[in-house]
C-alpha cells in the first residue's frame, strides 16, 4: 500500500508443508494429500550461493539496510571483476532471467559463458532501478537494492549444463538465476486489429501510443494483436472495455511503458495476456500513478500470462473489478506494491503468479470505501518483499489466502497479515469469515524499528479496531522463520481484541524466538501445531498495554514442541538465546506436555503436571514395568523431585519402585537414579522427594514403575521438578 504516511506507524513505545532446499532450489511439498503452496512456475530457480564461484558468498543476515538481508534465501554472491559463478542447469531451457544488484550510481554487464564457451551476448545491470528511499515511511531505510535482468540463450541447454556469469568490471552480487524453457512466439489470431498496422513501430524507436489506441478502438470486441517487437508509449491508456490485448508471449512482445492503462471505470470484459510491459520507474513516488493498471478494468476481465517490471505498482485496483480474475503473471521490481484490491473488490481471483523484489506489500486488499468481499489470494509464490508484507489482508468480507509460497521478507512486514489497520477512512473492518489455508511461509517476519521489537511470520493485528471476524489458519508451514511464527498484535498500541482464531494443523521449524507471540488481549485456539528447534520458548505472552486484558491460548490437542513460556515480559527473547533462566523455587514439570506407556480410564498422562493433586495418573494395570514421561522444555540440571497421590485417607499407605531416567533428546534415555522403592503415606502428605545426583541435566525426564505394593499400576497425581536440591 502506498496512501497514507501513517502505513508503517505503530503508537507503540518500545518496551509456525514441508519445504525442500535440494540444490538450492525452493519448492514446497504438499503435507498429505493438501495442494502444493506456491504458483506453477515455468522456470526452476538456483541460488547463487549453492552454485560453484570464484566470488565471496554473502549472508546470511536479517539486518535492515544490508543487501544480503534482501537476498533470496538471504544469501548471495559477490563478484568482482573476473570472477564468477557458474550454475547447474536444473532443467532443459534456452533463457534465463537473474537477479543481481550493483553498487549505487553503477551499471555494467556480465559475460555469458554455456559449458565454458562465452556466448556473443552479454547481460547488462544497472543500478537504476535500485536503491530507493521513502523517508517519509517511518521506519524505512534506502532498500530495493535488487533488480532483474533477463536474456534468451539463443540454445538449447539440458540438465546438467553449466551456465556462468562473469562480472565484466563492475562489482556485481547475484542472487538468484531463473531457467525456462520459453514457448515458440504465438501466432496472430485470425480476425485480430494488429497495433503494426495502425503504424506501432516494432523496433521501439517510434512513439506506437496513437498506433495502440487506433487498434482498440478498431477491435471493440475483439484481439487486438501485439507482435513480436519492442514498443515505445508515451502516455496511459483509458476508455478501455470488451477488447482483447494479446501478445505473442512476455519474451517477445514488449510494450515499455510506465503507465499502461489509468481509468476509473469501464464496462469490463477486457483481457489482457501474452505480453511484457517494462517500465521507467526509479522512485516511489505516490502522487504519481505510474502502474500496469490504476483504477478499473471492469466486471469480468482479466489478466494473464504477463511479464510486468520496472513499475511503481503493478495493479493498484479501484472501482469495479467484479469476478477480475488475474493469473499466470510475473510481477518484478515494483517500488511499492505488486497487486492491491483497493476496496468494492467482489469475486476477484488472483491466482499462480510469481512476485518478486515489491518495495511495499506484494499482493493486498484494503477495504476503503467499500469491502473487498469473497475474493483470494491462491497458488502464488512470492519472494522478497523489501518493506512490507508478503500478503496482507487489512479488511474485509469472506476473504481467503490459500496455497500461498512467501519467501525472505525484509523490513516492516510479515509473510501474512491479518489486519484491521485502516490507514483512511471509510474503511471496513475484517467480517464474516478470513480463511487462511495451505500457506508455506519461509524466512518471513521483520524487526519493525518502530516497535524496537519483531513481526511474526503470520500475523493477525487488530490496529484500529477488535476483530470479531472468524479468522481460521489451517495446513501452514512456516519454517525458519528469524523470530516468531504467529504473532497476534494491536499494531496501534490501543489494545484492541484479537478473538475468534483458530489454528489448526500447522508445522514450525527453526523459529528464531517463540512459536507464538501474543501482545493483545483476546483468545486463539490451536490444535495438531507442532514445532521444533524452537529459538527461545513456545509462548510470549505480555499483551499491550500491561492492562489491556489476557491472552488465552486454549490448546485443542495435538500440539507438541512449544510447552514453554517466555519468562520475563520486561525483556524480548533474542533469536536463538533460550528462555531466561527459571526461578530455582518454580516447577519446572507444571503444565508440561506428559506421556505414558499407557493409562487407565480418564486417568491420563497429563493429570500428573495439572497443578491438582487431587487427579492422578494410573498406569494400565496389571503390566508392569510402566513408564511416564514429561518434557521440561529445555534441558535442565534437575536437583530434585517430588512425586504425590492424592492426599485423602482413602489412599492407603503404599510403596512404588520406581526408576527414574532422563534424555536431551526424547529418544536415547540413560538411567539418573537406579530402582528403588518410595513409600507414600496420607498420614505425611502422600509424597515422597527424590533427590537427584549433581551432573544430571535433562530435558526428557521417565519415572518408570515396576511395582506397586497398593495397587497393580503405576500412580502419581503430580510429579513436580525443582532446580534446588
Amino acid at each position: 500500500m502506498h496512501s497514507s504516511t501513517a502505513r508503517h506507524l505503530r503508537r507503540m513505545p518500545a518496551i509456525g508443508a514441508v519445504v525442500a532446499l535440494a540444490a538450492g532450489m525452493l519448492v514446497a511439498v504438499a503435507p498429505g494429500a493438501h495442494a502444493a503452496a506456491g504458483a506453477s512456475l515455468p522456470f526452476s530457480s538456483v541460488e547463487a550461493e549453492s552454485a560453484t564461484t570464484t566470488g565471496t558468498r554473502t549472508g546470511p543476515d536479517y539486518t535492515q539496510g544490508t543487501l544480503a538481508s534482501e537476498a533470496s534465501g538471504r544469501q548471495a554472491v559477490r563478484l568482482s571483476s573476473g570472477q564468477r559463478v557458474e550454475f547447474t542447469v536444473p532443467r532443459a531451457s534456452d533463457a534465463v532471467n537473474v537477479a543481481y544488484s550493483v553498487p549505487d550510481g553503477q551499471s555494467g554487464t556480465l559475460n555469458v559463458y554455456v559449458n565454458g564457451t562465452r556466448l556473443a551476448r552479454t547481460l547488462p545491470v544497472t543500478s537504476k532501478y535500485s536503491y530507493v528511499d521513502t523517508g517519509w515511511i517511518p521506519g524505512a531505510k534506502t532498500h530495493h537494492f535488487f533488480d532483474n535482468a533477463r536474456l534468451l540463450l539463443g540454445q538449447n541447454v539440458q540438465p546438467g549444463d553449466k551456465v556462468a556469469f562473469e562480472s565484466a568490471g563492475t562489482q556485481v552480487t547475484v542472487d538468484v538465476a531463473d531457467f525456462e524453457q520459453v514457448a515458440a512466439a504465438a501466432s496472430q489470431p485470425a480476425g485480430s486489429v494488429s497495433v503494426v498496422s495502425k503504424g506501432a513501430d516494432p523496433s521501439g524507436n517510434g512513439d506506437s501510443t496513437q498506433a495502440f489506441r487506433d487498434a482498440i478502438a478498431a477491435a471493440q470486441g475483439g484481439v487486438v494483436w501485439i507482435p513480436p517487437g519492442d514498443y515505445r508509449l508515451t502516455s496511459s491508456f483509458n476508455g478501455v472495455q470488451n477488447v482483447t490485448l494479446q501478445g505473442a508471449g512476455s519474451w517477445y512482445s514488449v510494450v515499455h511503458t510506465s503507465r499502461f492503462i489509468d481509468q476509473s471505470g469501464s464496462s469490463g470484459n477486457v483481457h489482457i495476456k501474452d505480453f511484457a510491459v517494462i517500465g521507467e520507474v526509479t522512485e516511489r513516488v505516490d502522487s504519481n500513478p505510474d502502474n500496469f493498471v490504476n483504477g478499473s478494468l471492469g466486471p469480468n476481465s482479466s489478466v494473464s500470462g504477463m511479464w510486468i517490471q520496472h513499475l511503481k505498482c503493478g495493479f493498484w485496483l479501484m472501482g469495479n473489478n467484479d469476478n477480475l480474475v488475474v493469473e499466470n503473471n510475473r510481477i518484478l521490481d515494483t517500488t511499492a506494491d505488486g497487486l492491491n484490491l483497493n476496496g468494492t473488490a467482489r469475486g476477484v481471483r488472483v491466482r499462480n503468479n510469481f512476485l518478486r523484489n515489491q518495495g511495499d506489500d506484494s499482493l493486498a486488499m484494503w477495504s476503503l470505501y467499500a469491502p473487498d468481499t469473497n475474493s483470494s489470494f491462491e497458488n502464488n509464490t512470492i519472494s522478497q518483499p523489501n518493506l512490507a508484507n508478503g500478503i496482507a489482508i487489512y479488511g474485509g468480507t469472506d476473504i481467503a489466502v490459500r496455497n500461498n509460497l512467501i519467501s525472505d521478507t525484509n523490513a516492516l512486514g510479515s509473510g501474512i497479515a491479518i489486519s484491521n489497520q485502516k490507514f483512511l477512512d471509510p474503511f471496513s473492518p475484517l467480517s464474516g469469515t478470513i480463511t487462511v489455508d495451505g500457506n508455506t511461509l519461509v524466512r518471513t517476519g521483520a524487526m519493525n524499528p518502530n516497535w524496537n521489537h519483531p513481526m511474526g511470520a503470520l500475523r493477525v493485528d487488530s490496529y484500529d479496531s477488535a476483530i470479531d471476524a472468524t479468522v481460521n489458519i489451517t495446513n501452514t508451514t512456516i519454517t525458519d522463520s528469524p523470530y516468531s511464527a504467529f504473532e497476534f498484535v494491536s499494531g496501534g498500541g490501543r489494545g484492541y481484541p484479537v478473538r475468534n482464531v483458530n489454528v489448526t494443523g500447522a508445522t514450525v521449524r527453526n523459529t528464531g524466538t517463540v512459536v507464538v507471540q501474543a501482545e493483545a488481549q483476546g483468545a486463539a485456539t490451536f490444535r495438531d501445531v507442532t514445532a521444533t528447534q524452537v529459538g527461545a520458548a513456545g509462548v510470549y505472552n505480555c499483551p499491550y498495554p500491561a492492562n489491556s486484558g489476557a491472552f488465552t491460548l486454549t490448546d485443542g490437542g495435538g500440539n507438541s514442541g512449544w510447552a514453554s513460556t517466555w519468562s520475563d515480559c520486561s525483556t524480548w527473547p533474542q533469536p536463538g538465546q533460550g528462555n531466561p533462566d527459571p526461578d530455582p523455587n518454580r516447577n519446572l514439570a507444571k503444565g508440561r506436555p506428559a506421556s505414558a506407556t499407557g493409562s487407565q480410564d480418564v486417568y491420563t498422562p497429563g493429570k500428573a503436571v495439572d497443578g491438582d493433586a487431587n487427579s492422578y495418573w494410573e498406569s494400565t494395570n496389571n503390566a508392569f514395568p510402566q513408564s511416564w514421561t514429561v518434557d521440561l522444555g529445555s534441558s535442565y540440571a534437575v536437583r530434585r523431585l517430588v512425586l504425590k497421590l492424592p492426599p485423602s485417607s482413602a489412599w492407603g499407605a503404599r510403596t512404588q519402585t520406581i526408576t527414574v531416567l532422563g534424555s536431551t533428546d526424547g529418544s536415547a534415555y540413560s538411567t539418573v537414579l537406579g530402582s528403588q522403592g518410595y513409600r507414600f503415606d496420607p498420614a505425611t502428605g502422600n509424597t515422597a522427594t527424590v533427590s537427584l545426583p549433581g551432573g544430571t541435566s535433562v530435558r526428557y525426564l521417565r519415572l518408570s514403575v515396576s511395582a506397586n505394593t497398593g495397587w497393580p499400576a503405576g500412580q502419581f497425581s503430580e510429579v513436580e521438578a525443582y532446580l534446588t536440591s
